[in-house]
C-alpha cells in the first residue's frame, strides 16, 4: 500500500515524464491486483471460519446494541 500511495503521489504531482508515468501506472495496476487477491484470500478464510455465514458488522457505539 505504501508503494501504491507513493506512485499515486508521484503521478499526481505531474513531475514524471510520460514514459515514467506509464510505467508507474502499470506498476500501480499490478499492486492493485495483488492487494485485491490478498483481500479475496482473507475474505475466503473468514467465510470458512464463519461457516460461510458472515455476520453483519456492527461498529462500537453505533446504537445497535440490544
Amino acid at each position: 500500500m505504501a508503494e501504491l500511495q507513493q506512485l499515486v503521489s508521484q503521478m499526481e504531482s505531474g513531475e514524471l515524464a510520460l514514459e515514467a508515468s506509464i510505467g508507474a501506472y502499470k506498476r500501480g495496476a499490478d499492486l492493485v491486483k495483488y492487494c485485491m487477491a490478498q483481500l479475496d484470500k482473507v475474505d475466503n478464510q473468514v467465510k470458512i471460519l464463519e461457516g460461510d455465514m458472515l455476520k453483519p458488522f456492527a461498529a462500537e457505539g453505533s446504537g445497535d446494541e440490544a
